[in-house]
């Protein structure tokens, strides 16, 4: 096995697929708490509530019709959580905020279990990603292939949004100091308010993409927001960059990990969090401010 570059090549790959994943929902989370400061523990829920609204669509008019519209439910459902709590919140102290996002996953677990019920949900794979491709020189699963190529594309697209938009400027001078940018007359509260309902899509996004790999159950939104947080830690807050290095840190551990000392698996990706955390408290690539 150790010299079987196939083998590793296999792994990287699943590495690479994990972190893209990873990366989708984390960027919307991590843009969040550096922009408004807000520490929003029920983001999972709404990747939780994207797989399940796309095996709804995709039950009525295929996979596609569930890819393309659950992230559109889901930032419609953060319109109303912004409008209805997370604008009230906002000035309210961290503490205040982790209770009522912690309670408010419980809320969304309670509300999914009612309308779906507690058996895990399926979606099929469209047939034009089923089966195999032949990459790198190793067979590899057509669709995993596209979600490390959707996340690549969401990087990209994100980056030249950042880097070289009006409005990605704008953002980036919030995160660093939303003060400040509201003195130069940046509408701070709209790009919240738009920065918010693009991290709830983004997660949709996610929920979506990973429906046809996990089973969708109501707690999958709960099992996925412990790594999401160590990637926002490991990353820094409120950065691009320390979003996608955050999930390929925690991506390449996690499954090399698994497969190079399956024992201390669990522990490893622990352990690479509080050597960051003591080495670098703001973490990897933090956004400035």
């Amino acid at each position: 096995m150790a010299h079987d570059l196939g083998f590793w090549m296999l792994q990287a790959l699943n590495a690479l697929q994990l972190s893209m994943l990873l990366f989708l929902l984390s960027i919307g989370l991590t843009v969040i708490f550096g922009l408004m400061h807000f520490v929003n523990l029920a983001h999972g829920s709404l990747y939780a509530l994207g797989a399940y609204f796309a095996a709804s669509l995709a039950a009525i008019g295929g996979y596609w019709m569930g890819f393309f519209l659950a992230p559109v439910a889901v930032a419609g459902a953060g319109v109303l959580l912004y409008s209805g709590l997370i604008k009230r919140m906002r000035n309210s102290g961290p503490m205040a905020q982790v209770l009522v996002t912690f309670g408010l996953i419980f809320a969304l677990l309670d509300v999914t279990r009612f309308f779906w019920g507690d058996l895990a949900l399926a979606i099929e794979i469209p047939a034009i990603l089923d089966g195999r491709l032949t990459f790198l020189g190793i067979e590899y699963p057509a669709y995993r292939l596209f979600i490390i190529a959707l996340g690549l594309a969401i990087f990209a697209a994100l980056a030249v949004v950042l880097d070289r938009t009006q409005i990605g400027a704008m953002i980036r001078a919030g995160v660093d100091n939303d003060a400040m940018a509201a003195c130069l007359g940046i509408n701070v509260e709209r790009l919240f308010f738009i920065v918010f309902c693009v991290g709830c899509g983004l997660a949709g996004l996610a929920g979506a993409v990973a429906a046809p790999l996990l089973s969708v159950t109501p707690d999958m939104g709960l099992q996925i927001l412990i790594p999401t947080l160590i990637v926002i830690v490991i990353g820094g807050l409120g950065s691009l960059k320390g979003a996608i290095a955050g999930s390929l840190v925690y991506g390449f551990v996690q499954t090399f990990g698994a497969v190079l000392a399956p024992q201390a698996a669990s522990v490893l990706i622990y352990a690479l969090l509080a050597a960051v955390l003591v080495i670098k408290p703001a973490g990897l690539f933090p956004a400035k401010g």
